[in-house]
């Protein structure tokens, strides 16, 4: 049989430039880190202070840290149940067959176009306290305006649905894929044997749809632990009063605003590990309701 590639260096010659750059942004970054971990650093990186696991036992006898620890959990817990359940309900009713779709599609589909930045900064002036729309809304039907910025549970609800909003575009545009490649025929041969359409979908549509769940169960994870720093700093960095404080958040505070590079470079480490263990853990539940075949 005939080689696909001729020359057997080509190959590696084609991978180099994603393996360089893996290597550059995230394997050398990440052993880095780990390094710093074990020291106390001056805040100017010109003095370092071996204290071997010191940074990681004050990690974890931190309050602060601990709380937002717990938020993040909530933070991303909130992202990826209201955010999978939301976007598989539009991706339903998007994928009908009515005039017009492609433009519902598009709109329902760009808000993950936008920048981190720019989302948290069309939230916060939706929710603006003195200008915001919705706010002017709740103050004339309810003679109540809520105050964001200075309620820390309401503050971290908002922020929750400007994550969700943000993410789902992405979301539905997977849903509808998976959506449009299920069988006709089962969906129509469920019909004659008398299934009604809530019995359709649990009983076929959810489980041919299990694997793409299951990617983007992971994905929004990944995103709740690690990409929604652009818009909590636009919209509350970190407030009020660490009400929204994630770990992503917290550890850029340590480590560019307190120059505390050592403690951040164990947070760092934390979060890598934290995400990865949950990773793992889906993966290995993921085979009892993911069905490929």
């Amino acid at each position: 049989m005939e080689s696909r590639f001729p020359h057997k260096v080509l190959p590696y010659l084609l991978l180099a430039p994603s393996v360089i750059v893996v290597f550059i942004f995230l394997i050398y970054p990440s052993f880095q880190s780990l390094y710093l971990s074990f020291f106390r650093m001056a805040p100017f990186g010109n003095r370092r202070i071996y204290v071997q696991f010191d940074n990681f036992i004050k990690l974890f006898s931190s309050a602060a840290y601990l709380h937002s620890l717990w938020i993040t959990f909530l933070f991303t817990l909130a992202l990826v149940v209201v955010g999978l359940v939301v976007s598989l309900g539009l991706a339903v009713t998007a994928n009908q067959k009515i005039r017009g779709i492609g433009v519902y599609r598009i709109a329902l589909i760009w808000p993950y176009a936008l920048s981190p930045a720019v989302a948290g900064t069309i939230w916060a002036l939706v929710f603006d306290p003195a200008t915001g729309v919705l706010s002017y809304f709740f103050s004339s039907l309810f003679g109540y305006t809520p105050d964001w910025r200075t309620n820390g549970t309401l503050a971290l609800v908002v922020v929750t649905g400007a994550a969700t909003w943000k993410m789902l575009g992405y979301n539905i545009i997977f849903f509808l894929a998976g959506l449009q490649i299920i069988p006709e025929e089962l969906l129509e041969a469920a019909q004659i044997d008398g299934a009604g359409a809530w019995q359709r979908f649990w009983k076929i549509t959810l489980p041919l749809l299990s694997p793409t769940t299951f990617f983007l169960l992971i994905m929004n994870v990944l995103y709740g632990f690690f990409e929604v720093f652009g818009l909590i700093d636009v919209m509350t960095s970190g407030g009020p009063g660490r009400a929204t404080e994630v770990l992503v958040y917290k550890l850029y505070y340590d480590g560019f605003a307190s120059l505390r590079t050592g403690y951040a470079s164990a947070q760092s480490i934390v979060l890598f590990v934290v995400v990865a263990i949950l990773t793992l853990a889906q993966f290995r539940f993921a085979r009892r309701w993911v069905f490929y075949q």
